[in-house]
């Protein structure tokens, strides 16, 4: 165990040349640097911000879904059919003409019959609007509050103006209370929604939503432990900035506001696309590639990190192409609206459900898209369903 320990903290790794985790270890009084210890705080804050959210949920969102007139659409049940629900749980929930018309031999049931239990059965799944809207309520909250907390720190820091600060006597750079809430709190965050997986409604994305939660919590445990807390605060940030937008057009959405929705969606669309598209490439990668390649030239972390903001600028670049697909669409047939449920959206955040009226219809959001295409590409299973009128 003491092996593997050594190991995977490896100085030569984690740290510039000439550091060794001696040198943080005893730092001045008064003075303390990120260590990795800090990162199980994040644990209960998790616990308590998901305690929050049920609290939430039940005794705001769900009033101010009665305000607005959501209420929980009742789907008609499928009857109960063992070897039917055998099929659904273990084998799919689409069953091509081939299983259809063996199904229907088998049960003796006529095809069209079988079609609707399969139709009915995944309706019981789909979770209601109401629930939809509480769900984004919590998630505007949370994203809107975050993001105002991190503006108003960072913009008494240094570094948001200058971003040379951010590699200016690293790794020696002092954890200030107001980072590290900043950090914690985004990563408890995370950990809440890991939780939430497991007790929300089961959706068809849940093993790459997990992913995905998993690789965000990672992502930021790393720079924690890396103290590279002031570009990844930075970055943290920019991702902030459209998140809460998105949620707050979701709302619109399910209230059926529909001129509110298109104008949030038209200011999400262009804050998505300056934050992603100009501000995190030259700003946040021009710092963490050239500046502090000049102030303390790169070492084996330095580069994973930069390969990770590289690989998530790509991400960028995608998630803007298929916004703005959506967005021409909208344009050309002058109204954005959502579909019934097939991605759930489960709390990652994230463009769901949104389509053009009239000729496609797409099931679409930020993280979950990228994350899909990967996943239709192995299994070879259409996820975006297109509806010509």
């Amino acid at each position: 165990m003491a092996a593997l320990s050594a190991w995977f903290w490896n100085e030569r790794f984690w740290l510039p040349h000439n550091v060794t985790w001696a040198d943080l270890a005893d730092p001045a009084p008064g003075v303390e640097y990120p260590k990795a210890g800090h990162l199980l705080s994040a644990l209960p804050l998790a616990l308590g911000i998901f305690a929050v959210r049920i609290v939430f949920e039940r005794c705001i969102a769900g009033p101010c879904a009665s305000l607005l007139q959501i209420q929980t659409e009742l789907s008609r049940r499928a009857q109960p059919n063992a070897v039917l629900e055998k099929v659904f749980t273990s084998i799919t929930k689409s069953p091509d003409s081939r299983h259809l018309e063996g199904l229907s031999k088998q049960l003796d049931w006529d095809v069209r019959k079988v079609q609707r239990w399969f139709r009915q059965r995944r309706n019981q799944d789909k979770p209601s609007t109401r629930t939809k809207f509480c769900e984004s309520m919590w998630r505007f909250t949370f994203y809107l509050c975050i993001f105002m907390y991190g503006i108003r720190f960072l913009w008494q820091s240094p570094w948001m103006w200058d971003t040379r600060h951010c590699w200016y006597n690293y790794p020696y750079q002092v954890l200030t209370s107001g980072l590290y809430y900043y950090y914690i709190t985004e990563l408890a965050f995370y950990w809440s929604l890991m939780f939430s997986q497991f007790t929300d409604i089961k959706r068809k994305d849940f093993l790459i939503m997990f992913v995905h939660h998993l690789a965000t919590i990672s992502l930021i445990s790393f720079s924690y432990v890396n103290n590279m807390l002031r570009v990844g605060s930075l970055v943290m940030c920019v991702h902030d900035t459209s998140d809460f937008l998105l949620e707050a057009a979701k709302l619109a959405n399910y209230a059926k506001y529909q001129r509110l929705c298109d104008f949030l969606f038209v200011v999400f669309s262009m804050i998505f696309f300056g934050t992603r598209l100009i501000i995190f490439p030259f700003w946040i990668l021009n710092t963490t590639l050239f500046e502090s390649w000049e102030i303390i030239g790169p070492y084996p972390s330095w580069w994973l990190f930069n390969s990770l903001l590289l690989v998530l600028q790509v991400l960028h670049i995608i998630w803007s192409y298929l916004i703005a697909r959506i967005a021409s669409k909208a344009i050309m047939r002058g109204k954005v609206r959502t579909n019934p449920l097939l991605f759930s959206g489960s709390d990652s955040e994230l463009l769901e459900d949104f389509d053009v009226r009239g000729q496609q219809e797409w099931t679409f959001s930020l993280e979950e898209a990228l994350l899909w295409i990967v996943e239709s590409h192995c299994s070879q299973k259409q996820q975006f369903e297109v509806k010509t009128s």
